[in-house]
């Protein structure tokens, strides 16, 4: 039978039978393989997403893969049976961001699969096949489903512009931070230092790339910075903005719990960093996503420690939330 998750209302969720949305105009139905959890599905669990960026009731999933089995008018054929990911951000197309590739700052208002849209916690998922990108016929659909994080990091990455021989620090050793480390390893830097909370995370984060590894406070998730000075950090790594030099590229790319330490402005303007954020990925990080995935330079799977039943979502979310190291990328499979 074909299912899917619907959570009513902040703690209230059930699973119920699914009958696939046969697809418009422009429209493609995609037979999803499997979905992560991250911290943004627990909050619509909890009910604390921010106003605006949730809807309910809802389907969660907005990190997924899977094949098309259907396309609308107007869609190619050729792309049914294909492999896919695809954006979350449901953008007009119209505006002036949008024309500027800058879908995930449209004007029109937030709209975003899984959030205020039907997501991919489900058998199918029907949705614009403008958003589709295309994999590999011989990809790893369960290492796909980690795309949508990855697509993320690969914004920062392209704002960061990191160059061959920079040294660069990573501070996060969440999803994020790993895919991180594996996108700055590929521009080939002088030194990638990784600053996390997690010890255990150490040898992993050597084996995507990086030179040094140490620990902090949990003060900041997931985020990297870029300094061409050749001068080491201090001993004990404060937050990111004074781990990095003068002039460095500060990029931020998680949203700090409550109460975290901020940046302050008197850093920013004596040591003229340059700082950028990111919340969620446009159409050109997610082409570059794809690419480097398919080039072999993305290796996600290590980051997977459970694939639990749709019929599990309530374990999937407390495991999530467990605090366990043991506990990595948590996958649905539909």
């Amino acid at each position: 039978m074909s299912t899917a998750v619907v959570v009513e209302a902040p703690g209230q969720h059930r699973l119920i039978e699914h009958e696939p949305v046969r697809p418009s105009a422009g429209e493609a139905l995609v037979r999803v393989h499997a979905v992560g959890i991250c911290g943004s599905d627990r909050e619509v669990y909890q009910g604390n997403r921010p106003d605006g960026y949730v809807r309910y009731p809802l389907t969660p999933g907005h990190e997924w893969s899977g094949t098309v089995e259907a396309v609308g008018a107007g869609v190619p054929e050729s792309i049914v049976g294909r492999k896919v990911v695809g954006e979350g951000f449901r953008n007009c197309q119209v505006c002036d961001r949008c024309h500027a590739g800058e879908t995930t700052l449209c004007t029109a208002g937030y709209e975003e699969t899984g959030f205020t849209q039907p997501g991919a916690m489900a058998t199918t998922l029907t949705l614009p096949a403008r958003l589709l990108h295309v994999l590999p016929d011989d990809a790893d659909l369960t290492a796909a489903a980690l795309l949508e994080p990855a697509a993320c990091i690969a914004a920062a990455a392209l704002k960061a512009n990191a160059l061959p021989g920079e040294r660069v620090a990573v501070v996060g050793t969440g999803t994020l931070g790993m895919f991180a480390i594996q996108f700055l390893k590929a521009n080939s830097p002088a030194e990638l230092l990784v600053v996390g909370t997690r010890p255990d995370r150490a040898a992993l984060s050597r084996d995507f790339g990086a030179t040094d590894f140490r620990t902090r406070h949990p003060d900041h998730p997931a985020h990297f910075a870029v300094d061409n000075d050749t001068a080491g950090p201090g001993p004990a790594p404060p937050p990111p903005a004074s781990l990095r030099r003068r002039g460095a590229r500060l990029v931020l790319t998680g949203i700090p719990a409550p109460g975290a330490e901020g940046l302050d402005p008197t850093d920013l303007v004596v040591r003229q960093l340059e700082v950028h954020t990111v919340f969620g990925a446009p159409p050109a990080a997610w082409a570059h996503t794809v690419r480097v995935f398919g080039a072999g330079l993305l290796s996600p799977l290590p980051l997977v420690t459970h694939e639990l039943p749709l019929a599990e979502f309530p374990q999937a979310i407390e495991l999530v939330g467990s605090g366990d190291p043991k506990v990595g990328k948590v996958l649905l499979k539909p």
